[in-house]
C-alpha cells in the first residue's frame, strides 16, 4: 500500500511539474512573439525597400505548408530569401545529377543558386525567421522545438512520426543551435529526437543561449 501511494505521489508530482513547464514555455512563446512583432514592421519595410532597389518588386513573404504537432499541416511564413520562381528553378536544378544527389541526401543545397544576395544576409543573420513569431503567437509553433518539415520529408529519411510530431515545431531548436546546416540529415534527426525526449526548462535555456551564439558566429548557417 505504501509503495502504491509513493508511486502515485511521484506520478502526480511529475504531471504537475510537466504542466508548470508547458505553461512557462507557452508564456515565453507569447512574450517573445509580442516582442518580435515590435521589430517586424520596420524590418519588413527595410527588406521590401532593399529588394525594390535591386529591381525585385515581387512579394517578400514566402509561404509554405509544413507539418506541425500531431501531423497537422499549417502555413509557415518567412521573408523570401530566394528568387521569386524558386520552386520552378528547383525543378530545373534537380535535373542535374550533382544537385539531385545533394537534395535527396539533405533536402538542401549547400551553394543554392536560387538564394539572392539579400536573402543570403537574411539567412546568415536568421532575420528571415522573424516572421514566424506570428505563427508562434497563434500556437502552431513554439520558440523552441524541432524544425517544421514539409510533407513527405520525414518519410524520405525514415523518420519517427509519433516522436517528431508529438510537440509543436520550433523557430529554433536543438539542431538549429548545434550545427544547423553543417550536419547530415540523420544527425539532424537525432538532435531533434534528443530534445523531444529530454525537453525541459533547463534544456530550453541552453538552446536559447546556443542559438544566440550560433546566430552571432554564423556557425553552420547556410
Amino acid at each position: 500500500m505504501d509503495n502504491e501511494i509513493a508511486i502515485t505521489g511521484v506520478s502526480v508530482f511529475v504531471s504537475i511539474k510537466k504542466e508548470i513547464y508547458l505553461f512557462i514555455k507557452r508564456s515565453f512563446d507569447i512574450v517573445c512573439g509580442l516582442v518580435g512583432l515590435v521589430f517586424l514592421i520596420p524590418l519588413t519595410i527595410i527588406i521590401k525597400l532593399c529588394y525594390m532597389f535591386t529591381g525585385d518588386f515581387h512579394s517578400i513573404i514566402y509561404k509554405q505548408e509544413r507539418i506541425g504537432k500531431n501531423g497537422k499541416p499549417f502555413n509557415l511564413y518567412k521573408f523570401r530569401t530566394m528568387v521569386p520562381n524558386a520552386d520552378e528553378k528547383l525543378k530545373e536544378l534537380l535535373k542535374q545529377e550533382k544537385y539531385k544527389k545533394e537534395w535527396e541526401l539533405n533536402q538542401k543545397l549547400s551553394n543554392d543558386p536560387r538564394i539572392t544576395k539579400i536573402g543570403n544576409f537574411l539567412r546568415k543573420s536568421s532575420l528571415d525567421e522573424l516572421l514566424q513569431v506570428v505563427t508562434v503567437i497563434s500556437g502552431k509553433m513554439s520558440m523552441i522545438g524541432p524544425r517544421p518539415l514539409v510533407r513527405g520529408e520525414l518519410d524520405a529519411h525514415n523518420g519517427n512520426h509519433d516522436l517528431y510530431e508529438s510537440i509543436r515545431p520550433g523557430v529554433s531548436g536543438w539542431w538549429a543551435s548545434h550545427g544547423r546546416s553543417a550536419t547530415t540529415y540523420e544527425e539532424r534527426l537525432e538532435l531533434e529526437y534528443y530534445y523531444i525526449k529530454h525537453m525541459s526548462l533547463s534544456l530550453d535555456i541552453i538552446c536559447i543561449i546556443d542559438t544566440i551564439k550560433a546566430v552571432i558566429t554564423k556557425d553552420g548557417a547556410k
